[in-house]
């Protein structure tokens, strides 16, 4: 049974976190992607696309406590209804109410209200929402309640943050299941590997333990870990995990310690793919991935083998997501970010398309039908990745340079 109208989605970036200068983020609206929904969605149609992933801006819909208003949203609802687009809407990506605090017990509580609203919202037009309740749960934890990078900007706090977004995501879940227990529950974060780069007994041992968090927010959702939080195993549906070049790295994390792909040290995804679904038991999705610049059609050609190499040793994978699926201004510099598809709309709505991504799509939706219709799988992996290296190091850099300045 396929999950999703097309193996191929597009993944509309809506961070709405704020930065540390106060500035808040709303990539759908600097993309214009809330002025454009329905051309956006016919637009990937052409491409071959009938899926996609979409932020819901609490910030927007609850400006004051407790009263909301979904007019920002309801016009992309209706645009997804009109074109026949499927989507996975985030309730969460990142951001929230400046009135809250996120430690506080009033953030499950407001958050809970907010996404069973928010359920009822889309419910009216949808018969069979696809939901994901807080995106990247690991990852913001600790860039939010850790490493200091993410607003709330916390120190030593991941933990406390994670199990405040689980028993939010919990409670929400429940709470929306209630308004319509029709809707599919996504749990979305990204699969990592980390390895020591001493392999001392203690370095292996932290290392290993690094790479198993991937898995703790979900094992928390699923009442497999703190089961005090009241998680539950039947309260995700699918699993998405989001995959770039830079999700492997040496413990303990100094400077220079990601893994490129020609090192002998990297693990191929399709392996990865294999330990994640081994450990959460539920179907696959690649949620997010993709690359900047010239090496994007290189990514999505390697990326897309991988997966389709899980799936011939039995993964069950129901897409590729490509993320983002329209070029945005970099967060904390405004820089034009040249990681879509599409790039900026013009005043008509017209987005150019990036012709060499376009025909690597194509070629790659061909291999998709092949092996979704049971045809023997051709390993077409390369042993040269060079410029996948070169890519990867460019992404560090980029990443270090942006993290630096929001520090200053």
């Amino acid at each position: 049974m396929r999950l999703f109208q097309s193996f191929f989605l597009g993944g509309f970036e809506c961070s709405t976190h704020r930065l540390r200068n106060g500035k808040r983020l709303d990539l759908v609206h600097a993309t214009r992607h809330d002025e454009f929904a329905a051309s956006d969605f016919k637009l990937l149609q052409q491409y071959g696309i009938f899926s996609v992933r979409e932020g819901l801006r609490w910030h927007l819909i609850e400006s004051q406590a407790n009263r909301f208003d979904f007019s920002t949203t309801q016009t992309i609802i209706d645009a997804a209804c009109e074109t026949g687009t499927q989507v996975i809407w985030d309730l969460w990506h990142y951001g929230w109410p400046d009135d809250i605090d996120i430690f506080s017990p009033e953030f499950v509580t407001r958050f809970t209200n907010f996404a069973t609203a928010a359920a009822e919202q889309v419910s009216e037009k949808i018969d069979a929402p696809l939901i994901c309740p807080i995106n990247e749960i690991s990852f913001f934890s600790w860039a939010g309640g850790d490493g200091g990078i993410f607003n709330p900007f916390a120190r030593d706090r991941g933990n406390e943050l994670k199990r405040q977004l689980v028993r939010a995501t919990v409670e929400s879940i429940k709470a929306m299941r209630q308004t319509n227990p029709r809707i599919k529950f996504f749990h979305i974060d990204p699969m990592i590997n980390v390895i020591a780069t001493n392999p001392t007994p203690e370095n292996v041992a932290a290392a290993n333990a690094y790479h198993r968090s991937q898995f703790e927010a979900y094992d928390m959702i699923a009442g497999r870990q703190s089961p005090e939080l009241g998680g539950k195993e039947d309260l995700i549906d699918v699993v998405g995990v989001n995959y770039y070049i830079h999700n492997q790295w040496t413990y303990p994390g100094e400077g220079g310690s990601m893994i490129v792909p020609s090192d002998p040290r990297y693990r191929h995804v399709r392996d990865l793919l294999q330990e994640t679904f081994e450990h959460y038991r539920k179907p696959l999705f690649i949620a997010e991935t993709g690359i900047e610049d010239d090496t994007r059609p290189a990514w999505l050609k390697y990326l897309c083998n991988e997966v389709f190499a899980a799936i011939a040793n039995g993964v069950p994978v129901h897409g590729v997501c490509l993320y983002p699926i329209v070029n945005h201004p970099g967060w904390e510099d405004e820089r034009h970010c040249y990681n879509g598809l599409f790039d900026y709309a013009d005043d008509r709505g017209h987005r150019e398309v990036f012709e060499p991504l376009a025909l690597e799509l194509a070629r790659q939706q061909q291999f998709a039908d092949a092996i979704l219709a049971g045809k023997l799988f051709v390993d077409r992996r390369e042993s040269d990745v060079s410029a996948l290296d070169w890519a990867a190091h460019v992404m560090e850099k980029r990443t270090d340079d942006s993290r630096a300045a929001e520090a200053v």
